[in-house]
């Protein structure tokens, strides 16, 4: 028998444990490289090991890493790989509980690392953060520093691997003298629980899912598409279509429906958002509902005559889209045009007859009833009516594209690294991986104007960084 409060045996915490820290070139573990190990080994609640390793990166410390950890890149020079570390870290961690603060950086990082030389690396991880929210909810904030403060510990190398992982074993010791050995245990199993995965799902899934923006493609039986979605972590979001007991009718189905998942990490959401587009277009996978191909679309177009401003619905003009100024749009059908033109009539009481969606002598039936104010029968200028059916048209306006050429958008890491997505009046062109040059684009604008990517990029640059686009010269033909 156990004296009350004192941890069970089976406690994660009373095995051997792993508290790890890395320093690294960024925070994309499919882009960036570890140059600093830091582990600090427990076992019964005390420490056994400690050891620690600078790492030869293979690339350059960018500036704002070397000022944020001090690790210079003369540091690294002479430092070992990541290859040439590998033995003492399986040594080290391989069998141990993997503690780490935000541990899916740390352990997504050595996986990464791991499988760049071919090998699978995986283990039982302990989030601290999420140790400290399951322990302490009260408390406003969770990070490494305000932990340092509320439990009164200290750190002599902060932002350096050993000295942060020195505090991660100090941590565990503060939970359990502020919350009680049994009441840790129980908070550090629950925190280590992720979701639980369907059981015809590869069980180590939950392993491989990066913690990166990009696009996911669930796919079923035989390898058909299911579902293509996007987001800016990719892991959490996976999961999340598996997660509670109260999901929809709709994450139901495709948790039965699913049988794999193809994960394609980007530079950023951009390049997700794109990309998701592009696959829906190409799977047609059966549980999308939206960004669905069209197979012609369709504008209002403003026209000139003797009775004042006329709208005519055709169309999309592939031409002219980006630069003809009374386009409105774009609607996957004609019959989406029609309803769109007519619902703005009737919002801004405008007259039926003039508008062409109404035949016959006299007023129009919407001035008989008081849904006109009569420019049919000359009680409204037709100039004013103009003017209002403009205003009305306006919101959905396609809007000119506002550059003299075809422009780069650069997404994600340094003008070494990161995608450079091109467009020319709103039509996507190309993403390369950079570096990257307009010799190394397609030679012309692949297919159509595409109603999605023209909301995707028009969003964006309502709230870009001037920045990231720069305006393109035209490739001589």
């Amino acid at each position: 028998m156990k004296a009350p409060g004192q941890a069970s045996d089976a406690s994660p915490l009373r095995g051997p444990i792993a508290c790890v820290d890395l320093e690294t070139t960024g925070g994309h573990a499919a882009r960036h490289r570890v140059i600093e190990v830091g582990i600090v080994l427990v076992e019964d609640g005390a420490v056994v090991e400690e050891w620690s390793s600078l790492v030869q990166p293979g690339c350059r410390i960018p500036p704002s890493i070397e000022q944020f950890t001090g690790i210079s890149n003369e540091m690294v020079a002479e430092a070992p790989s990541f290859a040439d570390l590998r033995k003492a870290l399986r040594e080290r961690l391989d069998g141990r509980l993997f503690v780490a603060h935000n541990a899916r950086f740390d352990y997504g990082f050595l996986r990464r690392e791991f499988a760049r030389l071919g090998e699978r690396f995986s283990s039982q991880v302990l989030c601290t953060v999420k140790l400290s929210r399951a322990l302490f909810p009260e408390a406003g904030r969770h990070n490494l520093d305000a932990l340092i403060d509320r439990h009164g510990l200290s750190c002599a190398q902060r932002h350096r691997a050993l000295g942060d992982a020195r505090v991660l074993a100090d941590l565990l010791s503060a939970f359990e003298r502020a919350a009680g050995p049994e009441r840790v245990a129980a908070a550090a199993e629950r925190a280590g629980i992720e979701t639980r995965l369907p059981a015809h799902l590869p069980p180590d899934l939950a392993d491989e899912l990066p913690e990166a923006p990009g696009v996911y493609v669930f796919r079923g039986e035989g390898g058909v598409p299911v579902y293509v979605g996007m987001s800016r972590n990719l892991r959490s979001r996976v999961l999340g279509h598996f997660a509670g007991d109260s999901r929809s009718a709709r994450e139901l189905r495709l948790s039965r429906l699913v049988r794999d998942v193809e994960c394609i990490e980007t530079s950023g959401e951009l390049g997700a958002l794109l990309l998701e587009s592009r696959l829906v277009k190409e799977l047609d996978p059966s549980e999308n509902r939206r960004l669905r191909s069209a197979a012609q679309l369709h504008c209002i177009r403003l026209v000139e005559g003797h009775g004042g401003l006329r709208p005519v619905v055709s169309p999309m003009p592939e031409d002219d889209a980006g630069t003809d100024q009374d386009l409105h749009g774009p609607f996957r059908s004609e019959r989406d045009a029609r309803k769109a033109l007519e619902a703005r009539a009737r919002e801004a009481q405008l007259c039926a007859k003039l508008l062409g969606l109404e035949d016959g002598p006299g007023s129009c039936f919407g001035f008989q009833v008081g849904r006109c104010r009569g420019a049919c029968c000359g009680r409204e200028p037709l100039a004013l009516h103009d003017a209002r059916l403009r205003l009305a048209l306006a919101p959905l306006r396609l809007k000119a594209w506002p550059f003299a050429g075809p422009i780069a958008v650069h997404e994600g890491g340094d003008r070494d690294s990161g995608t450079v997505h091109v467009f020319d009046r709103w039509r996507h062109v190309a993403s390369l991986r950079e570096p990257a040059t307009l010799d190394d684009l397609p030679a012309g604008v692949p297919g159509g104007f595409d109603p999605d990517a023209y909301r995707i990029l028009a969003r964006f640059l309502a709230h870009a960084d001037s920045r990231r686009i720069r305006v393109l010269g035209r490739r001589d033909a």
